[in-house]
């Protein structure tokens, strides 16, 4: 048989027919074991606490659960303790509701204070592992919620989720001080600052402070898929150094990207130490000649970021005001990084070797 386009188009339809059928298939399966372990969670809590049994009886229904259904997989005592947990979390709400008393089809799972909605699928489209490990990071159901929406929206996986609480994406997104009131239109503001953060946190770097920010930009080069995943969705890596010729002179951007959410080059600038006031004359210089010899018709005006170690924000403010293209400044942490509140405790590294 000789293979056509007409034959081609078909098998790529069908294979897409399959894709999206086992998607759905398995979005159901989730959704039916997070009914179930909601349930189970129910029933669990109202048991023991009626025979005031304590949770030391879960491994002997972990066992009886054995016996009754050899090879049942998911019901170990602490997946059972953690069925509880996950039930307790949302004892008057919607979704626990719609378990207990039987209610189909519930249109949003909201708090008891009616300010903080989820949509109830996108709670049941996470798995259950997405769900305890919220649990165990996450305080509020403010915060809880804003994860689901993103891990069921942009599809991360346990992992990726993980990585998003450790930066502190909920207490950082949409916090990075900028210019964009004066500089982003109207319809592109918001996802602008929801594009950005204040504060990233660079995991997968090994740097003591002192590196300049050449030892910085290749770092990032060499782990650009991690430092891609800590920007978010949409960026695309067009290079580092990237070389801009002005009037014969050379000058060169550290990192220069394009966002699709945005249709935007997007400029970082490293800056290894505090933010100055001088940096933004030079993001604003690289702005301009990118938008005058770079940017395509069809896209918008550039946005500029600078990443230092520290930044005053009222500094930040007075450094990008009357200026006309868009810019933030953020800044950056890693893995070895000593908290604040704890640099008055700890001896430092030096201190440190010739007490051992």
């Amino acid at each position: 048989m000789e293979i056509n386009q007409s034959y081609l188009h078909f098998l790529k339809e069908l294979k897409q027919n399959i894709i999206q059928s086992r998607y759905a298939a398995a979005r159901l399966a989730n959704k039916e074991q997070l009914r179930l372990y909601l349930k189970t969670g129910w029933i669990l809590t109202e048991k023991i606490a009626a025979e005031k049994w304590g949770n030391s009886i879960l491994k002997n229904i972990r066992d009886s659960l054995q016996t009754e259904l050899p090879g049942l997989r998911g019901f170990s005592d602490r997946n059972l303790y953690n069925m509880k947990l996950f039930y307790q979390a949302y004892p008057d709400h919607e979704v626990s509701q719609s378990v207990t008393a039987k209610i189909e089809n519930p249109v949003i799972l909201q708090s008891v204070t009616t300010e903080l909605q989820v949509d109830f699928e996108l709670f049941f489209s996470i798995s259950f592992t997405h769900h305890i490990l919220l649990l165990n990071k996450c305080k509020s159901l403010e915060e809880r919620y804003f994860y689901i929406r993103h891990a069921a929206t942009e599809y991360w996986s346990v992992s990726i989720l993980e990585h998003k609480i450790n930066e502190g994406l909920f207490k950082h997104q949409g916090r990075l001080p900028n210019n964009f009131n004066d500089t982003v239109s109207q319809e592109l503001k918001e996802t602008a600052l929801q594009v950005f953060q204040d504060e990233y946190l660079w995991d997968f770097m090994s740097l003591d402070g002192d590196e300049n920010e050449r030892v910085i930009e290749s770092e990032i080069v060499n782990n650009i898929r991690k430092f891609i995943l800590g920007l978010g969705k949409g960026f695309s890596f067009i290079g580092n150094q990237y070389r801009l010729e002005v009037d014969g002179q050379e000058f060169f951007i550290d990192l220069l990207f394009f966002n699709r959410n945005l249709q935007s080059l997007v400029i970082f600038e490293l800056k290894r130490g505090k933010f100055k006031p001088e940096y933004a004359g030079q993001l604003n210089f690289y702005l301009n000649v990118l938008d005058d010899k770079v940017k395509l018709p069809n896209e918008n005006p550039s946005i500029g970021i600078i990443i230092c170690k520290e930044k005053s924000n009222t500094v930040v403010e007075y450094a990008f005001k009357s200026i006309d293209s868009a810019m933030g400044a953020a800044t950056f942490r890693t893995a070895r990084q000593v908290p604040k509140e704890m640099k008055d405790i700890l001896p430092d590294a030096n201190k440190l070797s010739e007490l051992l």
